[in-house]
């Protein structure tokens, strides 16, 4: 049997600390291992790489205090630890220092999009784009701001560029990029094309949970709720975070799977509620769960509350909504999710509770009539 082939990711630690180890001296090294272990961290959905990215900075900086690659490593890290006030801040710093490097406006841009901050995110976009025409990370940025806005057939376009312009020897890169294509061919209603992207992208690179959980989603409109959830099985073997888990347990429960559902959704209620107090948490599939599932809609407000305090996207504001909904607090639940749909988000499951929001609605509200 041939040995599995390393990831691009691993190929690229594998490199990098060879050159630690013939320049240990040197922050370089560890300034490319940094990013080669956050990039591992996208490829295996693990966060435990973006604490092994922090300790290369922090030796980087050791040896070069204040050197710019290092902290940009960082506001990547802080982006993907989901700190993003603090990466906004960062990212901030470092655009003040060189008001031209294109990575540091994606970092702006992720962190606002994040809190919520759409103007801010998109001026930062159209900065990278700007200052390099036709660059992939500015492509993929203004597709997703695209999706958010309601334009899907011009994030579709500008995610297709991007895969075009990525070479074939970046197999995971490639495979997410289909992936996000699946993703919108969906939300665009052609399931039969999203299917084909994400099949490609599972051929690209086998067990991919950002493929898998599209997938899924495809089974699900399908109605093979059973096919969803071993698709979903399969996604958290590979990827065993709480709001894995909680997907999971829904799709079982629609299969009919009633038994395992039940103890899915213990575990994760056991597990999201260990980390609802860190940045990294699974929070709003929380909200989710106790609002719709475990009919505690104190405890949804709760940490829908605690949630919306750290981050502001239409997701968190959406989930915000239905907590304050399942409470009895109609017009505060219409205000928020009015607030949300104000971007132009066409996600079928933010408009599906949202009609039920506005159905709910006092008589006198404009939203109502």
């Amino acid at each position: 049997m041939l040995a599995q082939q390393p990831s691009p990711a691993e190929q690229a630690v594998s490199a990098a600390q060879k050159v630690v180890a013939a320049r240990p001296e040197k922050p370089d090294g560890y300034n490319q291992l940094a990013l080669a272990f956050a990039r591992r961290a996208r490829e295996t959905s693990d966060n435990a790489y973006y604490d092994k990215a922090e300790e290369a900075i922090v030796r980087s900086l050791k040896l070069s205090p204040d050197n710019f690659e290092a902290l940009k490593m960082r506001a990547w890290v802080l982006l993907g630890k989901h700190e993003f006030r603090q990466a906004l801040d960062l990212a901030r710093t470092l655009n003040k220092r060189a008001p031209d490097d294109l990575f540091v406006y994606g970092f702006l841009t992720d962190a606002n999009v994040e809190l919520g901050n759409y103007k801010e995110a998109e001026e930062a976009c159209q900065w990278m784009l700007d200052l390099r025409p036709g660059n992939i990370p500015a492509f993929t940025r203004a597709a997703y701001l695209r999706e958010l806005f309601g334009d899907i057939e011009g994030a579709l376009e500008l995610m297709a560029k991007a895969y075009e312009r990525t070479p074939p020897l970046e197999v995971e890169d490639r495979a997410w990029l289909l992936t996000q294509l699946g993703h919108l061919e969906l939300l665009a209603g052609r399931n039969a094309n999203a299917e084909l992207m994400l099949q490609e992208a599972l051929k690209l690179f086998p067990n991919y949970h950002y493929a898998l959980a599209n997938l899924a989603r495809v089974r699900s409109v399908q109605e093979k709720h059973v096919e969803a959830a071993d698709m979903l099985e399969r996604r958290y073997k590979a990827a065993p975070h709480p709001e894995n888990l909680f997907s999971l347990a829904e799709a079982l429960d629609r299969a009919g799977r009633r038994t395992q559902a039940t103890a899915m959704f213990a575990e994760f209620e056991k597990r999201a509620l260990e980390e609802s107090a860190g940045w990294d948490n699974a929070n709003r599939e929380l909200v989710f769960y106790y609002a719709n599932h475990a009919r505690k809609p104190a405890e949804a407000l709760k940490i829908a509350r605690m949630e919306v305090e750290r981050r502001r996207d239409v997701y968190t504001l959406d989930a915000y909504a239905w907590a304050l909904h399942v409470n009895n607090d109609h017009r505060e639940a219409l205000e928020t999710i009015d607030r949300a749909l104000s971007v132009g988000i066409k996600d079928p499951e933010v408009l599906s509770r949202a009609a039920i929001i506005r159905s709910s609605a006092p008589a006198a509200s404009p939203a109502r009539k």
